[in-house]
């Protein structure tokens, strides 16, 4: 693998569009990205995806791409009609069983595979401890660290063994912030043992169970570091995240086309800065001249030495583990699987199953 190629692997990316069109193909074998997010306005339907799939996996031949999605369930649900949507995290944090939140995830997982989604965004391990925050809200398993812990662990598990990454999110906290990071930067003042407390276990927890990747937070912790957001402090990812949590898995940024970083440093610097944070893939959801532009920032950072050889191995090697254990070989999903699959009858069962023990939950008081 040449340096170029290696750079390449760092990167995420995003696309419009439905297809694999010449342009994006061109411009997936030019930079070779090392995998692809989907969103809503990628998708159609389960056949549409089998074939949008298969054509990207096509575009990357030297290496299977990671291809991710947001399916957390609730609103943050990108899969189109056809699949079993899950009620949001809260949900399932109110019914308390480890057994339905393990079991939603292994159908997830299920479905996404059928269709060649091999990573989910997800669980959320965030707790909704600031009842102002404007973002996380029922996308949490609950307003407690412990309940939080159990079902998000129990999510990960059940997409890990079904052979879907699972991502934990949004390290070290996203839970006590008032503003929306896709839109300014969030500042966190609470102290180092309020943190341990509350927003901490979670992860602490995910790292020790073996989850594959985590996200990071574009949130200014100034406990942990009164200057720079978690994605691009080396004190939050390699200081605490590496070196103390003992991290080895992937840590890719949040979208660093959102408001809390290229607001204050644009695409370019922030993905060199996160890289030099310890951060392994660099997200950037929509925009390719941004993704250009990052992956340049990148090679010459790489060509002046700012990030050395043995940072960028660091990283491709942490990618390529990932991908062996997940993705590679790839072997191509077909039509008539994956309408077996999603959105079949057990699925809708369970689904039904969830919903009924929603329906008799205490009803929650509303402002």
């Amino acid at each position: 693998m040449t340096t170029r190629d290696q750079i390449g692997q760092l990167f995420m990316v995003g696309f419009l569009g439905t297809s694999v069109t010449p342009d994006l193909a061109a411009f997936i074998k030019e930079y070779k990205p090392g995998g692809v997010i989907l969103f809503s306005r990628n998708l159609e339907s389960v056949e549409q995806m089998v074939e949008l799939t298969n054509d990207l996996q096509a575009c990357s031949p030297h290496s299977p791409l990671l291809i991710s999605i947001d399916q957390e369930g609730g609103r943050v649900s990108r899969l189109p009609k056809g699949f079993t949507i899950f009620p949001p995290c809260d949900l399932l944090g109110r019914c308390n069983s480890t057994e339905l939140a393990y079991a939603a995830a292994a159908t997830i997982a299920k479905e996404l595979k059928s269709v060649g989604v091999n990573m989910n965004m997800a669980p959320v391990l965030d707790v909704n401890s600031n009842p102002a925050n404007p973002v996380i809200g029922d996308r949490a398993f609950g307003t407690t660290p412990g309940v939080v812990c159990e079902l998000g662990l129990a999510t990960a598990a059940g997409l890990q063994d079904n052979k879907v990454v699972a991502c934990g999110k949004h390290f070290p906290g996203h839970g006590d912030t008032s503003v929306d990071s896709h839109k300014e930067l969030p500042v966190v003042e609470a102290t180092r043992e309020r943190l341990e407390a509350i927003e901490f276990p979670p992860f602490r927890r995910a790292v020790a169970q073996g989850v594959a990747s985590l996200m990071t937070a574009h949130v200014l912790y100034q406990a942990l570091d009164n200057e720079l957001p978690a994605t691009l402090s080396p004190a939050i990812i390699t200081n605490f995240l590496r070196q103390e949590l003992q991290y080895d898995g992937v840590v890719l940024t949040d979208d660093l086309e959102m408001h809390a970083i290229i607001d204050h440093y644009g695409v370019e610097d922030a993905a060199v800065r996160a890289v030099l944070a310890g951060c392994d893939v660099l997200l950037i959801c929509k925009d390719r001249d941004r993704e250009i532009a990052a992956f340049k920032a990148i090679e010459q950072a790489v060509s002046a030495g700012t990030i050395s050889p043995e940072r960028l191995n660091l990283s491709v090697a942490r990618i390529t583990r990932l991908k062996d254990k997940f993705v590679a070989p790839y072997k191509p999903v077909t039509i008539s699987d994956a309408k077996l699959i999603a959105g079949c009858r057990s699925h809708q069962t369970l689904l039904r199953t969830i919903e009924q023990v929603r329906d008799r939950l205490p009803k929650v008081a509303t402002l």
